[in-house]
């Protein structure tokens, strides 16, 4: 059968070429297989040309998450309380939702058991984050501004007292808010007395 040679595929998602690749065949036959798999769960579809092993979907760790949300919209980075969440500076856990910030729209993504939340901001305030672990992911304090900047306009609820702020550098926090409208500025330092 040829799910012993799908398993041959070790990347964490793959697309056509490498399915049409393992199983020798053309690039047609390698979309209409896809389809059969993720119908008898054999595979996991996160979009349009970007698959993940079923099994695997069930064990995926918290970095795996996160740079399946990178692909779930490019360009993007985790942020808000996931972010927080996995930086430990929020005493929530969040389990089966991983939101991020994004250029292009806003939208969700359900897969799997999984919610991929997208928020799109202005060009100008995408920014401030960095690679870890496979994923890019916003800065502790980026996510707070983030968080706060949706927050002030009414589009995010932030859970304040799970927040450590003992665990953030607030320069770094004033020098983030700085790029924002003056109203979140304002909600920034309101929250910081």
């Amino acid at each position: 059968m040829n799910y012993r040679k799908l398993k041959a595929i070790e990347q964490l998602y793959f697309g056509y070429h490498e399915l049409a690749r393992v199983l020798d065949i053309s690039i047609d036959a390698a979309r209409v297989t896809a389809v059969r798999y993720v119908q008898q769960g054999i595979l996991v579809r996160l979009k349009r040309n970007v698959y993940v092993h079923a099994d695997r979907w069930e064990h995926l760790t918290t970095p795996e998450l996160f740079a399946l949300a990178n692909v779930g919209q490019t360009p993007s980075y985790v942020s808000l309380m996931s972010a927080l969440c996995f930086y430990k500076v929020s005493t929530q856990i969040q389990r089966g939702f991983v939101e991020s910030i994004a250029v292009h729209r806003t939208t969700t993504i359900e897969v799997g058991g999984v919610v991929f939340s997208y928020v799109k901001v202005k060009p100008a305030l995408y920014g401030d984050f960095s690679r870890r672990e496979g994923f890019f992911i916003a800065e502790p304090e980026k996510a707070y501004v983030d968080a706060m900047y949706l927050a002030c306009y009414g589009h995010y609820r932030l859970d304040h007292p799970s927040l450590d702020f003992r665990k953030f550098d607030q320069s770094r926090i004033k020098a983030i808010g700085a790029k924002y409208p003056t109203r979140v500025v304002r909600c920034l330092e309101k929250a910081g007395d």
